[in-house]
């Protein structure tokens, strides 16, 4: 399995790990309480989100989905699986990941995902030094500048406007009242990301026996993917 293949199936359950959001909630590094506090999990809750990428044309849209779709407990401490969706460009069809998230000590314990009519599979997660800075340096260049009141096709809501210091700029707008991480409202030089509609009904869309990562497996099946595609009369 080529390894850009396996960090798109890890990008797809930390979908948020490139938005500034997720940047000052990840791990344990919060100089603020009052950032961490934007983590709302509910279980059955959720959001769904239209990003448009800049200087891509009218194709640069996508949706994602994130939610809440159940519990678990993990060395005593209360864990939730947060659910992203997002389509498979391969397929045009939703492809799912969940992270099982702890708040208390705010740490990623597991990673599932699954993509249509394949076996959900567990990958092996470990954050990395070079990461945890990442997301450390994410965290300071976010700065409160106060309550704003915004508008998006998601419902009005009053919000903490968040803006960047950051050689990269940009700004964010979070509400409580949204789960499971806030985000109303993001911009930034390179993309916008709103809320176009809370979920209040989400359920978990990863099915199946949980198998382990296995490259080799998934290496055949894109393989048996490859020849029936080749199989397949030209229109």
């Amino acid at each position: 399995m080529r390894r850009e293949q396996v960090a798109g199936l890890v990008g797809l359950a930390c979908l948020l790990a490139a938005a500034p959001a997720w940047a000052q909630m990840g791990q344990n590094f919060f100089p603020r309480p009052s950032v961490a506090g934007v983590i709302h999990p509910e279980v059955g809750k959720g959001a769904i989100y239209e990003t448009t990428h800049a200087g891509q044309g009218s194709d640069s849209r996508d949706r994602q989905e994130m939610t809440v779709v159940g519990t678990e407990k993990v060395d005593g401490k209360d864990g939730f699986w947060f659910e992203f969706a997002r389509e498979d460009k391969q397929t045009g069809k939703p492809a799912y990941g969940k992270i099982l998230f702890t708040k208390e000590d705010f740490e990623i314990h597991r990673l599932v995902v699954q993509r249509e009519g394949q076996a959900a599979m567990e990958i092996p997660f470990h954050m990395t030094d070079p990461a945890k800075q990442k997301l450390t340096d994410g965290v300071t260049k976010w700065e409160p500048v106060g309550a704003e009141t915004v508008t998006v096709p998601g419902g009005t809501f009053v919000c903490q406007h968040w803006k960047s210091n950051g050689n990269d700029g940009g700004d964010l707008w979070t509400s409580e009242l949204v789960s499971p991480f806030g985000v109303v409202k993001e911009v930034s030089p390179t993309r916008t990301m709103i809320l176009v509609k809370l979920v209040v009904d989400a359920q978990d869309h990863i099915t199946g026996p949980v198998k382990q990562f296995d490259p080799q497996a998934m290496r055949q099946q894109m393989m048996d993917r490859t020849q029936q595609q080749q199989k397949q009369p030209n229109r």
